[in-house]
């Protein structure tokens, strides 16, 4: 059985998670519902709250059941997924006085090209300009991180240009190189571990993205904006040098 309120729809994933959609495609207005309401979340958790993870235009919660399903005597709440319905459809109602945590800006160092961005030259040769174009124009924008997912510390960003979109490979990669920096349609994102993919790999950052000595492991975060710099191959080398 789904909710809605306020533009958000409400419904049930398994017996113990539920989905807010907070809007359709991928716009910074949706992302920022979104984490507005994730914040919110942190701030005034329910008994039983596990974990929330946003998305692009969506959040979902995880929840464990018993503890919610114990936590209040109201009877005409008698799943633990009508509680927490009840609980977020309330929360909602805050999103329009409540503030967005204030974005963090990070710089991210890329050597384009070479053997250290194999794709490149496809993803020029695909729009008819140079590779110099495409790093400029990659280079030039910021990026908004909606999420982090596929693998530990990935993340997915958008407001790339429309000019160097380009379709993923038809035949995905078994491997690629951690700190590879890729294009996926009109996204752009960083591989932080060694992992399959099919995305147009342009460059390769010497940064760590997944940190897992720390908490949360992740260099990146869900709303942060990130600024690509081109660096040289001896800049590279510099960047991995300081973290030996």
């Amino acid at each position: 059985m789904a909710h809605q309120k306020n533009n958000a729809n409400i419904r049930p994933l398994g017996d113990s998670a539920l989905v807010i959609q907070l809007g359709d495609g991928i716009s910074p207005a949706t992302h920022e519902r979104v984490k507005n309401l994730s914040n919110l979340l942190e701030k005034e958790p329910f008994t039983g709250l596990i974990e929330s993870v946003p998305s692009y235009n969506s959040l979902t919660i995880y929840y464990n059941p018993v503890a919610v399903y114990y936590s209040s005597s109201d009877k005409e709440l008698s799943s633990p997924y009508k509680k927490v319905s009840a609980f977020i459809l309330a929360l909602l109602d805050k999103l329009g006085t409540s503030e967005i945590s204030e974005q963090r800006l990070i710089t991210i160092p890329v050597l384009y090209g070479g053997e250290f961005g194999p794709d490149l030259e496809y993803v020029a040769n695909y729009h008819g300009i140079s590779v110099e174009e495409v790093i400029q124009i990659h280079s030039s924008n910021d990026y908004l991180v909606y999420m982090i997912g596929f693998a530990p510390g990935f993340p997915f960003m958008g407001g790339m240009d429309e000019r160097i979109a380009t379709p993923r490979k038809d035949s995905p990669r078994l491997a690629i190189t951690p700190g590879s920096v890729g294009i996926a349609g009109k996204q752009t994102g960083i591989y932080p571990l060694e992992t399959p993919g099919g995305w147009q790999i342009i460059g390769r950052t010497p940064l760590d993205l997944f940190l897992p000595e720390l908490s949360p492991p992740s260099l990146l975060q869900s709303g942060d904006r990130i600024r690509y710099v081109p660096i040289t191959l001896e800049e590279y080398a510099a960047y991995k040098e300081m973290k030996q």
